[in-house]
């Protein structure tokens, strides 16, 4: 038995992240003493949310203190340096680390995970991660993990809400200093250094939910689901192209379920477009299957995707799938879905309307629980076990 640690921003929220890091952890609960330490208030403790209650998982809520104002200037100082003037080597990350995470922080964080004497502690999502290898040496017998739920696209373009480039091979140093790195699927491992993918392992995420009723296919109903945040799940282009697409299909309607800071953008564009009969918003809930189940065709509209956990529970319940040319969707579906080029709102409307027209949508879906089987927690987390046991 090991006892492992979950370094967490929230698991009492909604998100894939959370429910994925919930599963993981439920599951190796079993054979483990498993520990969650999230930043979480104490307050938004839930034991309901993803069924946590059900396990024997301890929580820990950590909050950094307030750090110091002068230690605060000198060390953002010394990271301006890093990002606009100092080249990018391994030394120079190293300085950068420090800098970008003062000492206060750093001696916090590290008492509170010495403090539960772990064997393992997986830092969940890649500015976690860098922040857990800051800190690796002062965790002695602690072996460490790094699980990177975003895409190299994600962390490393240009407009990214995350780094940047200039920070890309910074977060490569950093992952080298862990004793393994997990990443999402194999097309993003092959964008990383060579000293990188020889340290990092894929492991695919699992199924998280337990699928509803079978999807009939004949409602005549898109879904989509995530979070609203900007860019990312691509909901304004979903949204141009089915204002395309109403043009020539009255019968059709879509289903968006998601929350986050663009709803408001999305419903005045909804009004503007006079399509509050045909598209309706709907928040997160506990019972996500239902939608599923109600659908007729599920649309991933997202720029950039680590995984797309979402496109596994569409396929568990049966559902055909549009989604952008996205490198892990190819390598997650394979020739199952209907595929448009990644940001194209004319193409995904072509693709939306296609789909009105498909005479037997049952030949759509053919195949899906093969390829869903791939994606069963008990399959996912005996590979976890496997990469733990083995460090």
């Amino acid at each position: 038995m090991k006892r492992i640690c979950f370094l967490t921003d929230s698991v009492f929220s909604f998100g894939g992240v959370q429910r994925v890091t919930s599963v993981i952890a439920k599951a190796l609960s079993d054979d483990n003493d498993v520990t969650i330490v999230t930043f979480d208030a104490p307050a938004a403790k839930d034991l309901s949310m993803y069924n946590l209650g059900e396990s024997p998982i301890h929580f820990r809520f950590f909050r950094y203190p307030e750090a110091g104002t002068v230690e605060t200037l000198l060390c953002k100082a010394c990271s301006m340096l890093y990002r606009k003037v100092l080249p990018k080597t391994s030394l120079t990350s190293r300085l950068y680390a420090l800098s970008s995470f003062v000492p206060s922080l750093r001696k916090a964080l590290a008492d509170e995970l010495r403090g539960g004497s772990y064997d393992v502690v997986i830092g969940v999502h890649a500015p976690l991660t860098v922040r857990l290898a800051t800190i690796g040496k002062r965790l002695p017998g602690v072996k460490t993990i790094g699980w990177i739920h975003n895409s190299h696209e994600a962390l490393f373009s240009a407009n990214s809400a995350y780094a940047g480039p200039e920070l890309r091979k910074h977060f490569e140093y950093q992952y080298l200093r862990l004793d393994r790195v997990v990443m999402l699927c194999r097309c993003d491992r092959a964008k990383y250094g060579a000293d990188v993918r020889r340290h990092a392992d894929v492991i695919y995420n699992p199924l998280t939910l337990v699928p509803g009723r079978q999807s009939d296919r004949r409602s005549k109903r898109f879904l989509a689901v995530g979070r609203f945040t900007p860019g990312h799940k691509g909901f304004d282009l979903l949204l141009r192209a089915f204002n395309i697409f109403k043009a020539t299909e009255s019968e059709w309607s879509l289903d968006i379920v998601g929350e986050g800071p663009e709803e408001s953008l999305y419903r005045k564009y909804i009004a503007e477009h006079h399509m509050e009969g045909r598209v309706r918003i709907h928040p997160f809930t506990k019972d996500i299957q239902k939608y599923y189940s109600e659908a007729a065709v599920f649309v991933l509209s997202s720029r950039w995707e680590g995984f797309g956990l979402v496109l596994v529970e569409a396929m568990a319940h049966g559902l055909p799938v549009i989604s952008s040319r996205l490198p892990s969707s190819l390598e997650v579906m394979g020739d199952y879905a209907t595929y448009f080029d990644n940001g194209d709102a004319d193409a995904l409307a072509g693709c939306l309307h296609d789909a009105a027209q498909w005479e037997d949508p049952d030949i759509k879906a053919a195949g899906a629980q093969e390829i869903v089987e791939r994606y069963k927690p008990e399959n996912i987390t005996r590979e976890w076990q496997k990469l733990i046991d083995g460090l």
